[in-house]
């Protein structure tokens, strides 16, 4: 289900979470072209199956749009085997912050606060901060609650990154998606908090329960990270 953006989008807003404004997935072009003059410019073509920056484009110009569709759908057909997209309403200059979690088999999930990965090329992340620089604390605490609830609500188990964007100007955050996997910038996190990731993936997937003494994957109140290095 997480791996399915538009799946997740549909269960993050489910939980309660704030999502953007988006379009059901489709292979349908025309369908497509009509739901972006309902969402507005600009917009994000996106592959439901996507990952990478593969299958992802950003349109500004509605004239552009018939060609952005069609590469965007050629790309995920030749890359994930799913030529499915989705829409998503694109927000400006935004800061993208995503937030660590681990869940254990019994539905306990905790947070290892968030990493900063704006700074990015061609969508794909360059630079990743923990703890996120100038981070309002409100802003810190919702996302995490935001992220923790959303694993909870899909019964979600083991280590996943819950990604959103913050709108600059607004300070409003959006969820926008779920990497279900450990990601190689884990390292980031796991030197903020010294806890090593990899380590408590292994202990949960053999049944251990978070919090539980001797288990490798420490409870939520036993978490520290230095908000104020930053």
């Amino acid at each position: 289900l997480a791996g399915n953006k538009a799946k997740a989008i549909a269960a993050a807003r489910a939980a309660g979470l704030p999502t953007l404004s988006s379009a059901d997935p489709t292979t349908n072009l025309d369908e497509l072209e009509a739901a972006a003059q309902e969402i507005g410019f600009p917009v994000f073509v996106k592959a439901v199956s996507g990952g990478g920056g593969r299958g992802l484009r950003r349109v500004d110009d509605p004239a552009t749009l018939r060609d952005s569709l069609e590469a965007a759908q050629r790309e995920a057909d030749a890359a994930f085997g799913d030529p499915t997209l989705y829409l998503e309403q694109a927000v400006v200059n935004p800061r993208h912050i995503e937030v660590q979690v681990l869940a254990d088999n019994t539905g306990t999930v905790l947070h290892l606060y968030e990493r900063d990965c704006s700074v990015q090329r061609r969508h794909q992340k360059v630079v990743e901060i923990a703890p996120a620089p100038n981070l309002d604390p409100a802003i810190r605490a919702s996302m995490c609650a935001d992220a923790v609830r959303f694993a909870e609500s899909i019964g979600y188990v083991n280590a996943g990154t819950v990604e959103f964007l913050q709108d600059a100007d607004s300070g409003k955050f959006y969820f926008i998606e779920v990497n279900p996997r450990i990601q190689v910038e884990h390292t980031v996190t796991e030197c903020a908090t010294g806890i090593d990731l990899v380590k408590a993936q292994i202990h949960m997937a053999d049944g251990a329960r978070i919090g539980e003494p001797g288990s490798g994957v420490p409870a939520q109140s036993d978490i520290r990270i230095n908000v104020h290095a930053l």
